[in-house]
């Protein structure tokens, strides 16, 4: 099990070619009508520990729910930045050696699946989900896993409205945001960087980051899943306020750093 520097993606257009299905990706706080996005919900399905009986069990992605997922115990916790990727499709348990929970593919939204390791026992690894519930979590084997290291921690302060950029937990960027109303309220809880996006209509935003998150109001928008994402917006005076339907909305110098921030890279939602 190599483990190396993070690796950085450039956006992802959301009408890239070679991507096996048409799935309208809803951002729940875009405000705006939803669009289109032309990634796979799944990737590849072969090997990997537990292969047996693979089709019982969802895939770990934004689109799905978990049952009988451990709930991350420790969600206002930072973690040592080590970040791991399935080279393919890995087995999902509730515990090690446990009870197979889910499959976690090796795309998520069309770009490769990069999760948050939180914990290790043995030769397994527990990792943050994309799925519903909030705050999912799974164990996978180390066999056959690839892992680095990233630097950055984003860390989103609710009753502040402001957005954190840690680098080596040195502060590299601090901003004021938009973030959910009283009725749509980001949800809490420690999350990740799950995918980089460019949307083919660059308003209100030219880049996209979805969360491993989801609306805790809202079980739809638009047709989506209801994904909470990190995302410009054109009018500048929503920043510093709590009207989004979740997602946050950050300043355009805010976007540029945070779209160099590596998939897989912890984002802290704090009170």
């Amino acid at each position: 099990m190599a483990t190396t520097m993070a690796p950085r993606h450039s956006a992802r257009a959301l009408t890239a070619g070679g991507l096996t299905a048409v799935l309208v990706l809803s951002l729940a706080g875009c405000g705006e009508a939803s669009r289109q996005n032309t990634a796979s919900a799944g990737g590849g399905r072969s090997g990997g520990p537990g292969a047996a009986g693979a089709a019982k069990v969802p895939e770990a992605t934004t689109f799905t729910t978990i049952s009988g997922a451990p709930k991350d115990d420790a969600p206002d916790d930072t973690t040592d930045g080590l970040v791991a990727h399935p080279a393919t499709a890995a087995a999902v348990f509730d515990r090690p050696g446990g009870r197979r929970i889910a499959t976690l593919p090796t795309t998520e939204l069309g770009g490769p699946t990069w999760v948050p390791v939180v914990e290790s026992s043995g030769d397994w690894r527990r990792v943050l989900l994309p799925s519903r519930p909030n705050q999912a979590s799974g164990w996978i084997s180390a066999t056959g896993l690839k892992t680095a290291h990233t630097p950055y921690t984003v860390q989103v302060e609710l009753a502040q409205r402001r957005l954190t950029l840690r680098r080596a937990e040195r502060a590299v960027g601090r901003w004021k945001v938009a973030v959910g109303g009283a009725k749509t309220p980001t949800p809490r809880g420690r999350t990740f960087v799950m995918a980089n996006l460019a949307p083919a209509k660059k308003t209100p935003s030219p880049t996209v980051l979805p969360l491993g998150a989801h609306s805790a109001t809202l079980d739809t928008f638009g047709g989506g899943p209801g994904t909470v994402a990190l995302h410009g917006w054109p009018d500048a005076s929503v920043f510093g306020q709590a009207v989004t339907h979740g997602c946050v909305r950050v300043p355009a110098d805010a976007l540029k750093a945070l779209s160099r921030v590596p998939l897989g890279s912890l984002v802290l939602i704090t009170a």
